[in-house]
Parts: structure tokens; C-alpha cells; sequence
């Protein structure tokens, strides 16, 4: 590698500002149309830089690892979580592999927040009517009823920094908080969110008002909210997701929002994104969002100055501060 100008292929169209710093401090090869790169491209890509900064969209498994050339030392990924890369691959061929945790904390959670209030309280629906051919025939007592939010138990899967920042939202909006976690958090911080732990995932489902998902995505928690799970929660109850789709069987929660199983679900991420199954498309029970979690300026540019700080300091010989092992997976 280069010392001075590494090779820096970005797979898409990051913010300005942050292009830009790339082209100053590396010979940065841009994305300009935005377009989302082909396998073919992928490989050509990581047979000819130092550094690949793929996003969430690209699929770097073992098959294009394999083909990386001599000088890829480093897969700097712009984004939270690792799963569109196989890390042990990278490992094996001697790639360090970087992400950009922490900087989306706040944005995701407050996008969880969204739909733990939009959709018990119907405002997708209530807004659709505004702009209907029909329109507004006027306020009843009756009519376009949703559920109080206030004093409900709140699920919380994961508890890592984004279930945490969800927590507080909640507490402040006079939910019960409760988790599920491989690990149980510190006692200050049960003690602070008030929060309940349940080492049992069954257990806690079985009792929640609304579950949130903020769980990355692993290969232990791939459709963790199986088609059994799923039944074992109340049929007045919701779902929210905000971390990843396959955490999700999304045809059991499809199946069980059709028969009126569950009371509604917020999904801002999808199993097979960006497919959409025809059944949450056209459910009434159902709220989706096309990935918006993380989908402020603020936070883009974060991940970008994250991004550059990793290959900045990898560049520069040291160990770059959001490497990711496949230990930590």
C-alpha cells in the first residue's frame, strides 16, 4: 500500500464534505452516479485498491474476499454493523476489517421512537385520510381510535447503546421499560431506565405491550422472533424494528398480522430488503419505512469522519479504533 495516496474505492455516494476530505488525503475513487456496484464490479474493485469502503447495500462474502488482490489491506465499512461482510474471510486473507459504531445511536433511536408512537396511534393512517379522494368528513368520538402509550410495558431486545438510548425516550414517555440481552446491563443503568431484565426471551414476550428490536444482526440472532416467538406475544400487542430484517420471520409476522394476531408492527428494515413482501405492503396492520434509521445528515457525515479516521490511522501504521474481530460477532 501506498503510504502517502492508498487506493480508496468507495462503492456509493457518501456527503459532499465527505468526499471531499477523501479525494484531500487519498486517491479516492468516487462513486458519482450512485448507482449500486455489481459482484463484477465488487471484484474488480478489491482486486485493485488498498482500501474498499463498502456500505450496507454490498455483499462482501467469502466469494469476493477470495478474489482480493495483494494490495487490499483494508475494508473500511460505512455503517453500524459488519453482517455484509464475512470478517473471518477478511481475516484469513490478512484484511482488517473497520465499521462506524456509536455515531447512530441517537438517529436510530429516535426513529424507533416514531413508530412506537405512530403506530398505535394510527398516524399513517390518519394522514392517508387527509389526502384521500374522499377527505375528511369531520372529527367523531368514535372513529380512527388508536392506544394510549403511556404506562405500557416496553420490550427492548438488545440492549446494547441504541436499545439503551431507546429506553430513555420511553421511560420519558411513561413506558415500562424491560430487556432481553446476552448480557444483563450494569445495576446503575437498570437503576437509572428502571428497567426490568428477563434472562428468558419467552418469557418477556409472552408480557410486553410493544417489543422493540435493536439486536444487530449475527448468525445467532437470525429470525431470533421465529414463527414460534411471534405466537407467544399478545394479540393486542406491536412489534418495532429498527435493526436488522432477518432478525425477523417476516412471513410468520405477515401470516400473523393478516388473522389479527398482533395488533400492528413498525418496520423500518425488511428481510429481503429492498423487496418488499406483498403481504406487510398491503397490510393495514402494518407501517414500513425504507431504511430511515440512520438517515439524517448529521449522521452520515459522522460515519463518513469515521470512516476517514480508520483508514487514516491504518494508513498511518496503527490499529484503527473501530476495528471489528470475528470474536466480537
Amino acid at each position: 500500500m501506498t503510504k502517502n495516496k492508498p487506493l480508496v474505492i468507495v462503492t456509493r455516494r457518501l456527503p459532499d464534505i465527505i468526499e471531499t476530505r477523501m479525494r484531500e488525503l487519498f486517491d479516492a475513487r468516487l462513486n458519482v452516479d450512485d448507482a449500486p456496484m455489481s459482484q463484477a464490479e465488487l471484484v474488480e474493485a478489491v482486486k485493485t485498491a488498498d482500501v474498499l469502503v463498502p456500505t450496507v447495500t454490498d455483499r462482501i462474502d467469502k466469494a469476493i474476499i477470495s478474489q482480493a488482490g495483494p494490495k487490499l489491506k483494508l475494508i473500511a465499512n460505512f455503517g453500524t454493523g459488519v453482517d455484509n461482510i464475512d470478517v473471518e474471510s477478511a481475516r484469513t486473507r490478512g484484511i482488517t476489517v473497520t465499521n462506524t459504531p456509536g455515531v447512530l445511536t441517537e438517529d436510530t433511536a429516535d426513529m424507533t421512537m416514531a413508530l412506537i408512537l405512530a403506530v398505535p396511534r394510527r398516524l399513517i393512517e390518519g394522514a392517508a385520510v387527509i389526502s384521500s379522494e374522499e377527505g375528511w368528513m369531520g372529527w367523531s368520538p368514535t372513529w380512527m381510535l388508536g392506544h394510549r402509550i403511556f404506562g405500557k410495558r416496553l420490550g427492548i431486545v438488545g440492549m446494547g447503546r441504541i436499545g439503551q438510548a431507546v429506553a430513555r425516550r420511553a421511560k420519558a414517555f411513561g413506558l415500562q421499560i424491560h430487556y432481553h440481552n446476552r448480557r444483563r446491563v450494569a445495576a446503575a443503568i437498570e437503576e437509572e431506565l428502571e428497567a426490568t431484565y428477563w434472562e428468558s426471551l419467552d418469557q418477556m414476550l409472552a408480557r410486553m405491550d410493544i417489543v422493540s428490536i435493536n439486536c444487530p444482526h449475527t448468525p445467532g440472532t437470525y429470525h431470533l422472533l421465529s414463527a414460534r416467538r411471534l405466537k407467544l406475544m399478545r394479540p393486542e400487542a406491536y412489534i418495532v424494528n429498527t435493526a436488522r430484517g432477518e432478525v425477523i420471520d417476516e412471513n410468520a409476522l405477515a401470516r400473523m398480522l393478516e388473522a389479527g394476531e398482533l395488533a400492528g408492527a413498525g418496520l423500518d428494515v425488511l428481510e429481503h430488503q429492498p423487496a418488499v413482501n406483498p403481504k406487510l405492503a398491503n397490510s393495514d396492520r402494518a407501517l414500513l419505512t425504507p431504511h430511515m434509521g440512520s438517515a439524517t445528515l448529521e449522521g452520515r457525515i459522522d460515519m463518513g469522519e469515521k470512516v476517514i479516521i480508520n483508514i487514516k490511522t491504518f494508513v498511518d501504521g496503527h490499529t484503527p479504533p473501530d476495528r471489528v474481530l470475528p470474536s466480537m460477532l
